[in-house]
């Protein structure tokens, strides 16, 4: 009956928080960014705080630091990616075309061999740019009005620093006190679930992080240097998606190709030079940077993880794209802990207490 009672209350807060995650969404961003930027700087804020600064003005100094290279990056970058997105949305009919007619010259036979006939009918090519660019506009739409609705930009970008300054200012005071709510006889147990998590969440954030970091400079500037149309918004836009494992590497494919064919054909070196670009980032994530940085210790499988991201996106826009990692960290850690304790207890082994 104890176990019974437990596993109910669980349930119980467990819906009483998704019921309030899907209520408040719509005003939950800042609040959530703020407490994620907090959590990525904390460890720097730690560290300065032992080295005698006070956590005041290491809040201060790191948010202050962090504040003016973003908006140094956005000024330098924020025009050219505009630029390039306006453009690329312009030229996605006449690739469509061109693709279309590359398909269907009888001169390239091979190609209708590759790609199958239900691809060349008419304006099959066009009607899936357009479907895609549809779909990809949804998201965006759906993205910002769930994550938008009652904030303007302006409150975000006020409210998201503020919220972030307090929690790295009060991040030892909360675990402290959050720590002295748990019942002493679950402490230690609690305790062991909460690191183990934190590892998780701590050790793919940070590490995928730098993943997007070095695959979006390296696409960015590859492919522009390879004199791709559109390279820098490619690159950018692939290492971000680069968090969802595999999905940015195949955006980055699928993107620079089909700009490459259109921009290049029949120059096949140059088109060989792109995609070489592509296949060479795909094998620096899959063999160097990701053992390296994220490592096997994260203990978040790929499939789940993506399945976590685009469900969550899904149903809380931005916000729950934030969550996510989180939340799948925190569900994978309380699985393995639950099959731990069924592997060890008689209704697994049979073996009834004295």
């Amino acid at each position: 009956m104890r176990f019974e009672r437990h596993v109910i209350f669980w349930l119980a807060a467990l819906a009483v928080f998704a019921g309030l995650l899907w209520l408040l969404s719509p005003i939950l961003l800042p609040f959530v960014l703020g407490l994620a930027l907090a959590y990525v700087l904390d460890p720097l804020a730690e560290r300065l705080a032992k080295r005698g600064m006070s956590r005041l003005v290491a809040a201060l100094f790191i948010l202050g630091t962090f504040a003016l290279a973003f908006v140094v990056l956005l000024l330098l970058l924020a025009p050219i990616l505009a630029s390039q997105f306006s453009g690329f949305v312009e030229n996605v009919p006449g690739y469509a075309l061109r693709l279309q007619s590359l398909l269907s010259d009888p001169s390239h036979p091979w190609l209708k061999r590759v790609v199958g006939d239900n691809l060349i009918g008419s304006k099959s090519v066009g009607d899936l740019m357009n479907q895609a660019m549809g779909y990809l506009t949804g998201i965006i739409a759906s993205l910002w009005s769930k994550g938008q609705a009652l904030l303007s930009l302006l409150s975000l970008l006020i409210i998201t620093p503020v919220v972030a300054f307090y929690m790295i200012c009060d991040w030892s005071r909360m675990v402290e006190s959050v720590d002295r709510l748990i019942p002493v006889p679950q402490r230690e147990t609690v305790r062991g679930l909460v690191r183990e998590i934190d590892a998780a969440i701590s050790a793919y954030v940070r590490g995928q992080s730098g993943v997007c970091l070095i695959l979006g400079s390296y696409y960015a500037v590859g492919l522009t240097v390879a004199g791709l149309s559109f390279g820098l918004l490619i690159g950018v836009v692939s290492g971000i998606i680069s968090f969802i494992p595999y999905v940015g590497s195949f955006t980055a494919l699928v993107l620079s190709l089909g700009v490459a064919l259109a921009q290049f054909f029949p120059d096949w070196s140059r088109i060989l030079i792109v995609a070489g670009i592509v296949l060479f980032g795909q094998v620096l994530e899959g063999n160097v940077l990701s053992p390296r940085l994220v490592g096997k210790s994260v203990g978040l499988h790929p499939v789940w993880l993506m399945f976590a991201l685009f469900a969550f996106g899904y149903l809380f826009g931005f916000v729950g794209l934030l969550l996510a990692v989180p939340l799948a960290a925190a569900t994978a850690v309380l699985i393995r802990f639950a099959l731990r304790r069924y592997l060890a207890s008689p209704l697994y082994t049979g073996n009834r207490p004295a």
